[in-house]
């Protein structure tokens, strides 16, 4: 029998499948300026901004400074974005550019709907922590053997090429949301330090995850229950102040 073989699963699709996130990045919005361009998404105020800018000018050393002690060798030299898109809805994301340099965006909607600088902080720590796990690498791996398995199964009953490429499509997004859950509470134990060296309250910016809706614990969640994150960050804090 002979198999096709198969396409390995982008980063980009990845990032795609796991958050919906677009990587289309431009200046700092400064506020008050035009309207969103095709929904309601709210605009950042000046002050919101502003927060904004505080915030990254305190946290994106100690982030760097955490991931150079944890993972010597790695790129540290965080890059923090700002999604031109203002139709986007509240959302932050991490991934690589193509020299491997970490970036970390926000959409405007999110900075907008911070009620808090903690929260901000706890957000930026969070995907800060994402690169220092080496998530996405490893989303990539799990990403990369689900689409090889689920190609090869379809093969084997049969398919035509056409099936056996949604089969391993299929098997690539179940491969990259397997940890996916356990990836979230990892990086939100991470940017809970983080955000504490910072100067920042984890727990109050966790409260975040009250306002949010619950993924809960369906199948292929790609986020784990908001009450066991806001219980992580909790123990997590605790440990770090004693």
């Amino acid at each position: 029998m002979r198999l096709n073989l198969l396409k390995p699963v982008s980063a980009g699709l990845i990032a795609a499948l796991l958050s919906g996130c677009v990587i289309t990045t431009g200046p700092l919005p400064q506020g008050g300026g035009a309207s969103a361009t095709s929904s309601s998404a709210p605009i950042p105020s000046s002050r919101a901004v502003n927060r904004f800018r505080a915030v990254v000018a305190r946290v994106e050393p100690v982030a760097e400074s955490v991931c150079r002690q944890r993972r010597p060798g790695l790129n540290c030299d965080f890059r923090i974005v700002v999604d031109k898109d203002r139709s986007l809805p509240p959302n932050a994301y991490q991934t690589r550019d193509g020299n491997g340099r970490p970036v970390i965006g926000f959409t405007q909607a999110l900075i907008a709907d911070a009620r808090n600088a903690d929260e901000l902080a706890f957000i930026l720590g969070h995907e800060a922590g994402h690169h220092i796990r080496d998530h996405l690498p490893r989303r990539q791996s799990a990403a990369n053997t689900g689409a090889a398995l689920g190609g090869i199964v379809a093969a084997v009953f049969g398919a035509d090429s056409g099936g056996v490429q949604q089969a391993a499509n299929l098997g690539g997004l179940v491969g990259s949301r397997r940890f996916s859950p356990g990836y979230e509470l990892e990086a939100d134990r991470v940017g809970t330090r983080i955000a504490i060296r910072a100067g920042y309250d984890p727990v109050r910016g966790a409260a975040y995850f009250t306002r949010i809706a619950d993924p809960g614990n369906g199948f292929l969640a790609s986020h784990p229950p908001n009450s066991s994150r806001i219980d992580t960050v909790r123990a997590t804090a605790r440990e770090f102040r004693r």
